[in-house]
């Protein structure tokens, strides 16, 4: 079992494929996460991305995009240990596991609402997404 373990889930009001590119581009992993190595194991298109995990942890990452009504819940998952001189997982003691675990879940939750800010730009709350409508052209 992997002494760090965050769960966190967030919902957006904007479509799956629109969360999904802002985590298809690697330059915005080490934005996100600056002290992790993340290399792709699954890549799930507008449903997410699974990462195997190095750096300063050792482990794995999801990040699981799920249309839910008129957007999108972000579920965030890390599983993983702070690694030893040599790059070998060392799982942490309970006390220092716990703050550890608090400090990765005030990360998790402030991408997740960053992001939120930023692409639902200032929707009010109960409002519909403000997503640009498209007139049918008919052919003319």
């Amino acid at each position: 079992m992997s002494s760090v373990d965050v769960v966190d889930e967030t919902f957006l009001t904007v479509p799956p494929a629109r969360l999904a590119s802002e985590f298809a581009d690697p330059s915005s992993w080490t934005r996100y996460w600056p002290d992790l190595r993340l290399t792709v194991v699954t890549d799930r298109g507008e449903r997410g991305i699974r990462w195997t995990v190095g750096g300063a942890l050792v482990g794995s990452m999801e990040v699981w995009l799920e249309e839910v009504l008129d957007g999108t819940v972000l579920h965030y998952y890390l599983r993983a240990d702070p690694v030893d001189r040599e790059g070998r997982p060392k799982p942490l003691p309970w006390r220092k596991a716990g703050a550890e675990i608090a400090r990765r879940q005030r990360a998790a939750k402030s991408i997740a609402l960053g992001l939120k800010d930023r692409l639902e730009r200032g929707r009010p709350p109960g409002e519909p997404p403000q997503i640009p409508l498209a007139l049918p052209t008919n052919g003319r």
